[in-house]
């Protein structure tokens, strides 16, 4: 099932870095259909242990039959309170890839792609939020969805936009895809297929607080991962790249470090790699979605 759920991508890149220690204990932040998982246990002794997350009930069907593996049902902003109701309060390594996959793409009833025509929803836990993309188009005012789809969508016109669905929306809520499609289409500009991408990347994200929960899980793993251990994420969106180079960088999420009364900076991670691992051109070629993906990797430091 693992292979049509979602092609993994930087397989091989993602993991090369992550295992420092075959016996160690490692965590999958976004077990998907598990090929990550898969390549983290080949590589793992008996002794080894890995933890997955996934808060996509879907994801269980792809449950690994391995002693060594362990998966939680939790957003990975919960990573520290949910390793240590498993027993573990630190780790050898993280990995998280922040793709979606492709499973939920190509299941029309999830309404995270514009090529079927389904309800506004966008949750990866259908069962632990209310708010689907549905409810962000009719209640955010005009003002907020053109900050959404700005920030997240990097959209050039915006502000247009944002005041075509208010418009609509006074004459009917917007609660499926098509009726979303019947306002965004005339406001297109550019590519067409990439500007309904960053409309609904930028509702995803936000339905799912996904930089929210990005920076949360970051800030934990300061504690979680123990001194040499490595932490590496694979991004697709310019804004959560930034958060993970300025965290490795800066120890924060400003451009600058912080420091504390006595002007020290803490550091917890130091980047293995000056730039970030990026897919070879064979790869993109294979799986398109491949190529925005940009893996960092970082080791923390003692």
């Amino acid at each position: 099932m693992q292979n049509s759920y979602h092609e993994t991508v930087l397989l091989h890149e993602s993991v090369d870095n992550l295992i420092t220690n075959p016996d160690g204990v490692y965590v999958d932040l976004t077990f998907g259909g598990g090929g990550h998982s898969r390549e983290i246990l080949s590589r793992l002794s008996p002794k080894g242990k890995l933890f997955a997350f996934d808060q996509d009930a879907d994801a269980a069907q792809n449950a690994i039959v391995d002693s060594r593996f362990q998966l939680l049902q939790y957003n990975f902003r919960h990573l520290q309170r949910s390793l240590r109701l498993a027993g573990i309060k630190q780790v050898d390594g993280i990995l998280a890839d922040l793709g979606v996959s492709s499973f939920q793409f190509n299941t029309p009833e999830r309404g995270f792609s514009y090529r079927f025509d389904a309800f506004l929803d966008m949750r990866m836990n259908q069962q632990g939020s209310e708010q689907t993309a549905q409810t962000i188009l009719n209640q955010k005012t005009a003002e907020e969805l053109q900050l959404m789809f700005s920030n997240l969508g990097e959209l050039r016109n915006a502000k247009t936009l944002a005041l075509a669905i208010v418009k609509a929306r006074q004459r009917k809520p917007l609660e499926t895809v098509q009726e979303l499609l019947s306002v965004v289409e005339p406001n297109i500009i550019g590519n067409k297929y990439r500007y309904l991408g960053q409309v609904f990347q930028s509702l995803r994200m936000e339905a799912n607080d996904e930089l929210g929960a990005l920076k949360e899980m970051l800030q934990q793993t300061a504690a979680v991962v123990r001194p040499q251990g490595r932490l590496c994420v694979i991004t697709f969106h310019s804004l959560e790249d930034k958060l993970v180079k300025n965290w490795v960088k800066n120890g924060c999420f400003n451009d600058t470090p912080e420091k504390d009364f006595y002007g020290n900076v803490n550091l917890p991670f130091q980047a293995v790699h000056k730039k970030p691992v990026e897919p070879t051109a064979a790869e993109i070629e294979a799986n398109s979605r491949a190529h925005s993906a940009k893996l960092r990797v970082a080791a923390r430091n003692s």
